[in-house]
Parts: C-alpha cells; structure tokens; sequence
C-alpha cells in the first residue's frame, strides 16, 4: 500500500468521526450558536473534500493492482462524505430563528431524528474502525521500516566485512605481484649470467681447439 493515501485516510477518518460528532451536536442548537456550529462544519467538509481529491490523485498514481483497492474503498468514503453534507444541509435548512411550534415539530419528528441519529452513530462507528485500521496499518508500516532498517543495517555490515576481505585479497596480490616482479628480475638476471658463462666456455673450448690443432700440425712437421 501507498504510505501517502494511508496518511490521508487516517487524516479522514480522523475527520468524518469529528463532523459526523458535530453533526450530532449541532442538531439540538439554535441561533447564532447553531450558525457557528454549521459554520466549523462547513469549513471540516471542505478539508474532508480536499483529503478526497489528494487520496484520489494518489491511489491513481500507483500500480493498477494497488489502485483497484484503493479506489474501491475512495468510493466508500465519498459516499460517507456525501451521507455527511446531507445531514449539514438537513440542519442548515431548518430555520433556526423559528421558535413557534418548535415542540410540535420536534414531537413530529422525533422519528426521523432517531433515526438520523442512528445513522449518525452508524457512520461515527465506521469511521472509528477504519480510523482504528488505518492506525495498525501505520503500525504494520512501522515495523516493515524498522525490520527493513534492520536488515540494511546486517547488508551494510556485510558489505563492509567483505570490502575489508577484498581489500585484504587486494593487499595479498599486490604482494604476490611484487615477490613475482622480483622473482622476474632475478630470473633475468640470472638467464643473463647463464648466457655470459656459455659465452666464456665456448671461448674456452675454442681457444683449447685451435691449440690442439697447432700442436698437432707442429707435430705433423716435425
């Protein structure tokens, strides 16, 4: 999952549970405290509106596989969203300056206020729980990261313990190659030596051939 959308559904849920509070607060104000209330309401579905559009726009951006669920539940929250601004224009329509008659008509519709209620505390449910998800999930993301900082922190020490054998290795043969660069030179220098020997010893046996042959001629002459 996306961390971003898991930050903006939490952000919204967050949200939902206080409109949807305030809702149900408001439903039993009047006058300018009432106007106030709608007011801050006003201003909450707004922002809820905004976390609609920016988790859009994130579940959008990412793997088809990831969308499809992401959208799925946007889709849910959107009908949350518009459950809530009905509720607001419900209350915002009910003039709140008309005293008379207020007991008869709260009589008449206590039914639909029961029952705007329960749906109220419905939605106030729903929104705890996916509040109550989206924070094991942060949790859930919680622990990857530090179990995945852990294991970059084991590969960094392995990397390091096998830079040092290479650097170790890396020692080891240009050692190697000095002893083998010497072990050159003195080779060299000793084929060098074995050629100046042949060299003086067929010189030696040279001269030892010419002298044989003039002993032997003298000796022919005489």
């Amino acid at each position: 999952m996306s961390e971003v959308f898991d930050g903006y559904e939490r952000h919204y849920c967050e949200l939902s549970a206080n409109l949807t509070r305030s809702c149900a607060s408001a439903g039993v104000l009047i006058g300018e405290q009432k106007k106030q209330k709608l007011s801050e309401i006003q201003a909450g579905l707004d922002d809820a509106d905004a976390l609609i559009r920016k988790m859009d726009l994130e579940a959008r951006s990412l793997q088809p596989s990831i969308k499809a669920a992401l959208l799925a539940k946007l889709r849910e929250y959107k009908k949350d969203l518009s459950n809530l601004k009905t509720d607001v224009k419900r209350l915002t329509s009910t003039d709140p300056y008309q005293d008379a008659g207020r007991d008869e008509l709260l009589e008449s519709g206590s039914a639909d206020t029961m029952v705007s209620a329960a749906d109220q505390k419905g939605r106030l449910l729903m929104s705890t729980e996916r509040l109550n998800q989206s924070t094991e999930r942060i949790k859930e993301s919680k622990r990857t990261v530090l179990e995945t900082e852990e294991l970059g922190v084991s590969i960094l020490q392995d990397l390091h313990q096998q830079r040092q054998s290479l650097l170790h290795a890396h020692s080891t043969l240009h050692e190697a190659d000095d002893n083998i660069s010497r072990s050159k030179r003195l080779l060299t220098t000793m084929s060098r030596r074995m050629n100046r020997n042949k060299i003086i010893i067929w010189s030696v046996i040279g001269v030892l051939v010419i002298a044989i042959l003039l002993v032997l001629y003298f000796k022919l002459i005489h």
